[in-house]
């Protein structure tokens, strides 16, 4: 019954919104390479996003076979609500016929996966140094002390700036090196009277924003088990969504409802600021005619939140092995690849813009390069420091089953509906949902 509502759940959230198991947990004539059965090494990988993810995993591929001419990897892309949908339908049904050898998930999912099928993924403790890599990643590609995911990229988040509009309203760059969101929002009052701009956007139903700010902290919507809703008592939840609030009637926020309406709302103009993952800097590099106007400063912290630091993620995902016919040489692939490739990860960065979050990787040429459109910034060393200083929290299952709820809650609390109300009623339905 649980597997079920796993997949229920996984399913409903993406179309709204992105194991065969013998007795030893490994699948033998289902599996979906039958040249694999023969001695061939023949795989399968699925990613989304062709110019990021996809990208990234064929040059991996082609970084691999030059040492590896004989496996052959058949790089395949899905949308991620494919991935999933597949993903639970097939594991669900006890059969990975199908299936492919490798598979990324983003880190938000990994759980609901891990958890619901733990014997469909090939443990990979043996294969990567879980230390190699930034810890709050280790979070939710691992389970009971198995490590089971090589994590990818980081959405470590900083807040863009830009440099011409803080000035015409009185402030630099470096006034926002070491501030809160409350400091942020007077910045936005002062922009905002001074030059008509928003100082950002936000979408009434994606409360991505106030995911960065909990993580900031520590901090998420379930205990540290990754299963109780943590919605209530959650001071460091209230305090975020208190500063939502205020954010929210400052007066300094645009209100997109979509994708193009965000990037149309930072490439026009319209807003001072952008705090995101580093995945979005492509998007702000689009508008070529803002070269030199933009800056990238940490994340600010919570309010009253002493454990808030200047570091959170929005984002990001890792590899994984179904654990079918092939495992052992998709593993293989992996280790070789992002499981431990520096130079791989220079030129993913060059390439695509990747941050990944192998350690090793931040000390390379391409990520201590200056930026001219960031005005000779080396974002990318920026970022890459700032990946090291997120706080490690368990994603759990249930991230945005419980996102979908207290995104109406969230309404009902701008609407005039007392916070603790807000929090109670949010924890009860949650707890009503998951259990």
């Amino acid at each position: 019954m649980k597997k079920v509502l796993v997949l229920l759940l996984a399913s409903f959230v993406l179309l709204t919104a992105c194991s065969s198991k013998s007795d030893n947990g490994t699948s033998t004539s289902e599996g979906t390479n039958d040249t694999a059965s023969k001695g061939t090494k023949a795989l399968t990988a699925w990613a989304w996003d062709a110019n990021f993810n996809v990208k990234a995993l064929n040059m991996a591929k082609d970084a691999y076979a030059a040492q590896n001419p004989d496996v052959k990897i058949d790089v395949q892309e899905n949308a991620q609500a494919d991935i999933v949908q597949k993903l639970n339908t097939g594991l669900n049904s006890g059969t990975t016929k199908g299936l492919p050898n490798i598979v990324l998930i983003e880190d938000y999912r990994a759980q609901s996966f891990l958890q619901a099928y733990p014997d469909a993924f090939y443990d990979l403790s043996s294969v990567i140094n879980a230390s190699d890599f930034a810890d709050y990643k280790i979070g939710p590609t691992s389970l009971d002390g198995k490590q089971y995911g090589v994590p990818f990229d980081s959405g470590v988040a900083g807040l863009y700036v830009r440099k011409d509009l803080l000035e015409q309203s009185g402030y630099k760059v470096e006034d926002l090196q070491d501030v809160n969101w409350d400091k942020i929002i007077e910045i936005g009052k002062a922009v905002k009277a001074k030059t008509g701009k928003a100082l950002l956007t936000q979408d009434p139903n994606d409360l991505g924003l106030i995911r960065m700010m909990i993580q900031s902290a520590g901090s998420w919507y379930t205990k540290e088990d990754g299963s109780t809703p943590n919605l209530k008592d959650n001071a460091i939840l209230k305090q975020a969504l208190e500063t939502y609030k205020k954010l929210m009637e400052a007066d300094i926020v645009k209100v997109t409802s979509d994708w193009s309406q965000f990037v149309g709302a930072f490439n026009s103009g319209d807003v001072a600021t952008v705090p995101t993952g580093n995945w979005i800097t492509a998007s702000v590099k689009a508008e070529a005619s803002q070269s030199g106007q933009w800056a990238v400063v940490p994340f600010p912290t919570l309010p009253n939140t002493p454990s808030s630091v200047h570091a959170s993620n929005l984002g990001g995902s890792s590899w994984y092995v179904l654990n079918i016919d092939g495992k052992e040489a998709a593993a293989d692939f992996l280790k070789q690849t992002f499981g431990s490739n520096a130079d791989l990860y220079q030129n993913l960065n060059k390439e695509i813009g990747a941050i990944g979050t192998l350690k090793a990787a931040a000390s390379g040429e391409a990520y201590s390069a200056a930026d001219e459109f960031f005005g000779g910034q080396k974002i990318t060393a920026d970022f890459a420091k700032w990946t090291e200083q997120i706080p490690r929290v368990n994603y759990g299952m249930h991230t945005y089953e419980i996102e979908d709820l207290l995104a109406v809650e969230v309404q009902n609390y701008l609407n005039g509906k007392a916070l603790d109300k807000v929090l109670s009623d949010a924890q009860s339905q949650a707890e009503t949902q998951i259990h």
